[in-house]
């Protein structure tokens, strides 16, 4: 059964605190009475432990986290990571998506080009290690480079039909 006591002033000195601060967190809603207008000392220490300030209150102890500190804690770290990531922006190590798209069409286009001319110039080596016409050789890398290129084209740049069909929400799809 909780213990229950009339007086505020009674329930500020088995907490430890003021009867002004019991008043206080009265007022502003961090506690309230019994619908008898009681005290129940129990939810009182929880309801002010859940609202205090942990550096400032003598109800918590080291071990214990309050909602309050909690958040404190999270707002600190987002502080903390807003913070890490201006200063690797001012360094030069974060870039801005377009210059990441252009940077990444670069050197797609590269390994494609390098892609498109490989046949070329190994199919003569190709040719003479196997017994078959150099010309046919190529041929047949070409036919497969092209293929596989058109494969990848589709695997990270789908047709319009499909981008447009991921992009609405499921229920629209």
């Amino acid at each position: 059964m909780p213990e229950r006591i009339i007086s505020a002033r009674e329930v500020a000195r088995r907490l430890g605190l003021s009867h002004t601060a019991i008043q206080k967190a009265e007022q502003v809603g961090r506690i309230s009475r019994e619908q008898d207008g009681a005290w129940d000392l129990g939810r009182v220490r929880r309801d002010l432990s859940a609202t205090a300030d942990p550096s400032r209150s003598r109800l918590i102890q080291e071990s214990e986290t309050s909602p309050l500190a909690r958040l404190t804690i999270a707002r600190l770290a987002l502080g903390v990571e807003a913070q890490r990531l201006a200063l690797d922006q001012e360094k030069g190590k974060l870039i801005d998506m377009p210059s990441a798209d252009a940077r990444i069409d670069e050197l797609a286009g590269a390994m494609r080009d390098a892609l498109l001319t490989w046949p070329a110039r190994v199919s003569g080596q190709i040719a003479a290690e196997i017994g078959r016409d150099p010309h046919l050789v190529q041929t047949l890398l070409q036919e497969q480079i092209t293929a596989l290129l058109a494969e990848m084209a589709d695997r990270f740049d789908p047709p319009r039909e499909e981008r447009d069909a991921r992009m609405l929400p499921p229920d629209r799809a």
